[in-house]
């Protein structure tokens, strides 16, 4: 009787980066700006742990920093620091501040508790500051700045609509924004880009995109089907933003071409390597025979 005894190589000397590579999926430079809800410090820093290399820049949550507690919403901050991921403030507690009259007040609190950068806006409200002035006061305080394009309340896009938020873009970045992003608030439905059921509109995410490029224009995809739709049409260098934490892998192994759908995709499907077919040996497997 023969008997086949396997040995391989002691554990963790294969790696999944290694893998990736030998079945076609590029490197890619994270192009996802997840969001934190609100979720605690423990589990947020699970989180970056986990997937701090996919993140582009960490949204913390909408105004909920503000009214948690102090220490934890500190501790998030640092735990994003810890893995050197830069983090940015929603534009809703901006427009707050703005409409009343503590914009220097909120400035002063972002650089205190340590964000990077804060996110500016006219979504819900109207301002009358000039945007190199607002950019001036937030890098005094050594804030960056991006800005939102797109009302919250007003619907879908429109044709002189794209045109107007192509123009606010311009002057904001002219101003010393340093990205811009494209409104679809939690539903990605009659808002923005999409339609009253979810539809993207291409022609206007194509202006956008033509407009500013895709490393500087972020667009807002808060749930699966925003994210899919951006990512068939674009690619995987479209730059996404507000995703939840929890769905970060799911849009990166789309982004890759390792989701079942994305795999069908010429754009994102991974490309064969055209060498010859390797052998289980080129990750470093041993086999040995032992005869009885």
């Amino acid at each position: 009787m023969r008997n086949i005894t396997r040995n391989l190589l002691p554990k963790h000397h294969l790696h999944t980066t290694d893998y990736l590579n030998m079945i076609g999926v590029p490197k890619i430079a994270p192009a996802t700006s997840p969001f934190d809800p609100g979720y605690d410090p423990a589990t947020l820093e699970s989180h970056l742990e986990q997937s701090a290399h996919l993140m582009s820049i960490l949204k913390i949550s909408m105004a909920c920093w503000i009214v948690a507690k102090e220490a934890a919403t500190r501790k998030k901050v640092a735990a994003a620091k810890k893995y050197r991921v830069p983090t940015v403030t929603g534009g809703g507690p901006f427009e707050v501040a703005v409409a009343q009259g503590q914009l220097t007040a909120y400035l002063d609190l972002c650089a205190d508790i340590g964000v990077t950068r804060i996110e500016c806006g006219e979504g819900f409200t109207d301002m009358t500051l000039k945007a190199a002035d607002v950019v001036k006061m937030a890098a005094d305080r050594g804030l960056d700045v991006q800005f939102e394009l797109g009302k919250k309340h007003t619907g879908a896009f429109t044709d002189d609509g794209v045109t107007q938020l192509i123009e606010q873009g311009q002057r904001w970045l002219d101003g010393g924004a340093l990205q811009l992003v494209v409104e679809a608030r939690e539903s990605a439905k009659g808002v923005g880009l999409f339609d009253d059921t979810g539809n993207l509109n291409r022609g206007y995410a194509d202006r956008f995109a033509k407009a500013f490029g895709l490393q500087i224009v972020m667009f807002e995809a808060p749930n699966k089907p925003s994210q899919f739709a951006l990512l068939n049409h674009f690619g995987r260098e479209v730059h996404l933003c507000n995703v939840r934490l929890e769905e970060l892998l799911r849009v990166e192994i789309y982004r890759r071409g390792l989701h079942s759908d994305a795999f069908a995709k010429e754009n994102l499907r991974p490309v064969a390597p055209n060498l010859v077919r390797r052998m289980p040996q080129s990750l470093g497997w041993k086999e040995t025979v032992i005869a009885k």
